[in-house]
């Protein structure tokens, strides 16, 4: 019997991880997807956190240290940025939500003046 690649229980974990996000989050109530959304906003700041720590990688001892280090980095790069991405664009669709809550203040209309007919 030979032994599975560890990458075929990575795929299925992820691939299950989908489907309980997706759930999840389809089965919160309208009155909490405020609150979710702050909470995947500090989930993204901790993946920034990962993804500037993969890109800062000193690579180990090696053949393919060269190319395991590019690799590392790059894909580092390109974390923190989608991630940074996903905070702010989550903290302006929050802002957005918050706002249409506040209270809107009437504009006053200026009066109008009625021409005196002499």
């Amino acid at each position: 019997m030979e032994a599975v690649d560890p990458t075929v229980f990575r795929l299925a974990i992820f691939v299950l991880a989908i489907f309980v996000g997706y759930y999840v989050v389809w089965s919160v109530t309208p009155a909490l997807h405020t609150p979710l959304m702050a909470v995947t906003n500090a989930i993204s700041s901790v993946i920034i956190v990962g993804a500037l720590l993969a890109a800062a990688a000193h690579g180990v001892s090696g053949a393919e240290a060269g190319a395991t280090v590019w690799i590392s980095k790059g894909c580092g790069a390109v974390a923190a940025g989608l991630a940074a991405v996903n905070i702010f664009g989550g903290f302006l669709v929050t802002q957005r939500m918050l706002a249409m809550y506040k209270k809107k203040t009437p504009v006053a209309k200026a009066p109008i003046a009625k021409a005196e007919a002499k």
